[in-house]
C-alpha cells in the first residue's frame, strides 16, 4: 500500500513543480481530464495505484497532445489518447524498470504491479503497448525482454 502512496505522491510533486493543478472531481465516466494546465481526477478513483496510473496519462496529455480529444470517433484524437497513453506506460512501466524488477526477484504480473506501485490492469496494456511496439522481445543492453510470455534474460 505505501509503495503505491509514494509513486501518486512522487507524480504529484512533478505535477505541481511544472505547474499543473490537480483536483479531485466527479467528472463522469472519465477516470482523469487534462485541459490547459490543470488535471481533474475522478473522485470515484479508490485506490492510490490507479490514481497513479491516470494521473500519468494526464501527465502524458500535458506532454503530448493537443486540442479537445474528447471525441474518440476522430483518428486524430484516438492517436493522440494513443501517445499519452504510451508515455504514461513508458514512465511507470519502463524496459529498465522490468530489468530491475527481474533482477529484485519479481516474477510474476500481480508482484510486478506492486512492485512498481501500478495496477495489474495497467501492466498488462502495458506490456501489451510493447508487444505492439518490439514484437515478441526486445533487447536493451545485455538483457532480452520477452513479452510473451513476460520474463527477463540476461545475455551470456
Amino acid at each position: 500500500m505505501r509503495r503505491y502512496a509514494l509513486l501518486y505522491e512522487k507524480l504529484l510533486a512533478e505535477v505541481e513543480k511544472e505547474g499543473i493543478n490537480v483536483f479531485e472531481a466527479d467528472i463522469g465516466r472519465l477516470k482523469g481530464l487534462y485541459i490547459d494546465g490543470n488535471i481533474a481526477l475522478n473522485s470515484s478513483i479508490e485506490t492510490y495505484s490507479e490514481m497513479a496510473c491516470v494521473l500519468a496519462e494526464e501527465l502524458g496529455h500535458h506532454h503530448t497532445t493537443h486540442g479537445n480529444i474528447l471525441d474518440q470517433n476522430k483518428p486524430e484524437n484516438r492517436k493522440q489518447e494513443r501517445r499519452a497513453r504510451a508515455w504514461a506506460y513508458e514512465r511507470l512501466v519502463s524496459l529498465k524498470k522490468l530489468i530491475e524488477a527481474s533482477n529484485q526477484g519479481i516474477r510474476n504480473r500481480y508482484e510486478l504491479a506492486e512492485f512498481l506501485g501500478v495496477s495489474e490492469r495497467f501492466i498488462e496494456e502495458a506490456i501489451q503497448y510493447y508487444r505492439e511496439k518490439y514484437g515478441l522481445y526486445c533487447k536493451l543492453d545485455d538483457y532480452i525482454i520477452y513479452f510473451e510470455p513476460l520474463g527477463v534474460f540476461k545475455k551470456l
